[in-house]
């Protein structure tokens, strides 16, 4: 009734309905193509310059192209030649072992400087920020450093083994142990990242569990392995996945500190790549081991997801 006293005379109930909707639909629609015009240059810059070199990368890697003649397909030849070379399968065996001594240790170390800094201390912010600086530091600063702290010769780290009156060591230049330097330089670097996702996960755990279980008299410790750690699972396995990919990728560090030596020690997949293609000209051959590469990390990646799921899945 009162709907019927204030509506103008010859409105219809149903027109103004749909004349609101039409504008609405309208307005939806502007809204959605200015996003578009905005989003959309960038969106082609970088689906061109990522998509279109993966499928030149992968066209190829069936062909035979120093980059000045014409292209020959050789078909899955470049694939049966990096099968047989050794020289591949060493840049395998030092990226596993770079793997297996940086994404623990990188793991272990952002989540004991995480637990760290989550707390309430006088000056938090500024241990924050420090911990964050050598994460947004450069690859070439960070060799650089390198170089001269791990130097034979004038080293700030031998300077110390010398005065303490302990034997010095190679470091970058014996080969047993560059690999150990490079992982720790990048451990250096890479904790940051791990202890800045770790920290943002601890503040979100719920705090009433963890009093609870403190009234209940859990110690720190049990509180941490039982209610803390298990909050932290997924980021676990998000941070290990990265961590993983990261280091199977490790090229700007070894570039400027070893450029693959001291005899090969620290050729890592991708500088092996990098001089099949950019220093012998042989683009075919290094793009397969680029795409090798691609499948050993999508692999990696799918067996840590599927494990966690199902460890998930059990514990549920």
């Amino acid at each position: 009734m009162a709907d019927t006293a204030v509506r103008p005379a010859g409105s219809r109930p149903g027109r103004d309905t749909d004349t609101i909707r039409r504008a609405r639909r309208r307005s939806g629609l502007l809204s959605t193509l200015t996003g578009w015009g905005f989003v959309g240059p960038a969106m082609v810059v970088v689906l061109g310059l990522s998509i279109f070199p993966a499928l030149w990368a992968l066209v190829l890697s069936f062909q035979s192209w120093d980059g000045f003649s014409e292209a020959q397909w050789v078909g899955t030849q470049n694939y049966t030649e990096l099968i047989g070379d050794d020289e591949f399968w060493s840049a395998v065996g030092n990226t596993l072992g770079y793997t297996v001594l940086f994404v623990p240790a990188s793991v272990l170390a952002g989540l004991f400087l995480a637990v760290a800094l989550n707390r309430r201390i006088r000056g938090m912010a500024f241990y924050r920020t420090a911990i964050f600086v050598p994460f947004v530091a450069s690859a070439a600063a960070t060799g650089i450093l390198s170089t001269y702290l791990f130097s034979p010769q004038f080293g700030l780290v031998n300077n110390v083994l010398r005065v303490l009156g302990l034997p010095q060591q190679g470091w970058l230049d014996d080969p047993k142990q560059a690999m150990l330097v490079i992982a720790i330089m990048s451990l250096w670097g890479s904790a940051a990242f791990t202890t800045v996702i770790y920290l943002a996960a601890l503040q979100d755990v719920p705090q009433d569990i963890i009093e609870a279980a403190r009234i209940d008299g859990a110690s720190r410790w049990q509180t941490f392995w039982r209610i803390v750690w298990p909050q932290l699972a997924p980021v676990t396995v998000f941070v290990t996945i990265w961590q993983t990919i990261q280091a199977i990728q490790l090229f700007d560090l070894v570039y400027t500190t070893t450029r693959g030596g001291p005899l090969g020690a620290t050729k890592t997949i991708v500088y092996f790549l990098y001089e099949k293609a950019f220093r012998s000209l042989e683009f075919g051959y290094g793009s397969a081991a680029a795409y090798v590469l691609f499948a050993a990390t999508l692999i990696i990646t799918i067996v840590v997801v599927v494990y966690q799921r199902r460890r998930g899945s059990e514990a549920f």
